[in-house]
């Protein structure tokens, strides 16, 4: 900074924090200060290109791994990245607040630990957001069905969250310790998905220059979770119903057989019963899969959940290090309004994408897409004079 009463009150901020700081003016000679290892460098900027835009090239050049953050003045606005290096994750808003700076010293500290030390985020089991009724139901068939070896099928709208479930059966299974293996059904094509599902050998068809394990022998001892199992072909699905009625299979152009000790979860968001009448799906596959049925309800089935899973999305990009951002109450009554066709999904693009706009900032209604805008101004009464919600809107988990 090259205001020496701004750059006392931040580095006030950070000492009463516990952190150590050192202030650089911006024409300041830094080189030297950099050998001794920074978790994140702070620039003051300006309204107009100049010095500190000098000073952050030269910062750049020096500690190009360095992450960057911007000092904003009040009412300046955001910067944006195409007038900063690559190293700038955000901007931060002065006078500096505590809550703020934490949530960019833990983005900052995941950016060293990815681009110096290549260690990638840890992968948890996902949380089961809500305690609106619907999602306490489904949170206790979880419950019930772990523990057993029964399969489990998972039914509800695109978006839903249905891996998620499927995940958490299998955490809270005896399996946990063994591999969760997904697969898309309906992403592959129905000539490879048997190969894909049962591996093949060397020479088996054309391209198949070497042996390879299928998501069954993967599997093994674990669970394997069969999404979109609505979309897999009838020659497919004759396949898979012989392999959960024998539980063994052999790999493609091979005549050895290998056993299944594999718990099958399936999901879809498809009516199977409508596609049995159809022709399009078997119905002694239906009852195999069938054995405990879980049913997802749709998220504007459940709008009491939506702030805890706002707070439950922005708790994971704070952890990734992806930044943090907050919503106006305005906003939130807007959102629990929205009809929110893509569900959960759709919720998580949008919280995501706010936080690349919004970074540490307040979310306001004219930073929200025009259709969600739109079809709240439609829905008539606002949020606080729409039918109440039998549901409680305090949460443990996604």
């Amino acid at each position: 900074d090259s205001e020496p009463q701004r750059a006392a009150g931040v580095e006030a901020i950070i000492r009463f924090l516990e952190h150590d700081v050192v202030v650089v003016p911006w024409e300041g000679d830094f080189q030297a200060d950099l050998d001794g290892g920074f978790a994140l460098a702070l620039v003051a900027a300006g309204a107009d290109d100049g010095p500190w835009q000098q000073a952050l090239g030269r910062l750049w050049e020096e500690a190009p791994d360095l992450p960057v953050f911007l000092l904003i003045p009040p009412g300046l606005g955001r910067i944006g990245a195409r007038s900063s290096s690559a190293s700038v994750l955000g901007n931060l808003e002065l006078p500096l607040r505590q809550a703020q700076f934490a949530a960019a010293l833990k983005q900052a500290l995941n950016h060293n630990a990815r681009s110096r030390a290549g260690v990638p985020p840890t992968m948890a089991v996902p949380r089961l957001v809500g305690q609106s009724r619907p999602m306490q139901r489904v949170r206790h068939l979880i419950e019930q069905v772990a523990r057993s070896e029964a399969n489990v099928l998972i039914l509800g709208e695109s978006g839903t969250g249905k891996e998620v479930v499927a995940c958490n059966v299998h955490a809270q299974s005896p399996r946990r310790d063994k591999p969760f293996v997904p697969i898309n059904c309906g992403a592959i094509p129905p000539d490879l998905l048997e190969s894909e599902l049962f591996g093949h050998e060397k020479g088996a068809f054309t391209g198949a220059i070497s042996a390879r394990q299928g998501r069954f022998e993967l599997a093994q001892g674990g669970t394997l979770f069969l999404d979109e199992i609505g979309d897999m072909s009838l020659h497919m699905q004759v396949k898979l119903l012989r392999v959960l009625q024998e539980r063994r299979f052999e790999r493609v152009g091979s005549n050895k057989t290998i056993e299944a000790d594999v718990r099958i979860i399936a999901a879809t968001h498809r009516n199977l019963e409508e596609r049995i009448a159809q022709g399009l799906f078997r119905e002694d596959l239906f009852y195999r899969l069938n054995v405990f049925p879980i049913e997802l309800p749709p998220l504007r089935q459940r709008p009491s959940d939506i702030p805890v899973l706002i707070e439950e999305l922005v708790r994971r990009i704070e952890a990734e290090g992806r930044g943090s951002v907050r919503f106006s109450p305005a906003v939130m009554s807007v959102l629990g309004q929205y009809h929110w066709p893509g569900n959960v999904r759709e919720l998580a693009n949008l919280v995501e994408r706010l936080a690349i706009l919004c970074p540490f900032d307040e979310v306001q209604l004219e930073d929200l897409p025009d259709k969600l805008l739109q079809q709240a101004g439609n829905a008539g009464a606002p949020a606080e004079e729409a039918p109440a919600s039998e549901d409680g809107l305090v949460a443990q988990g996604m």
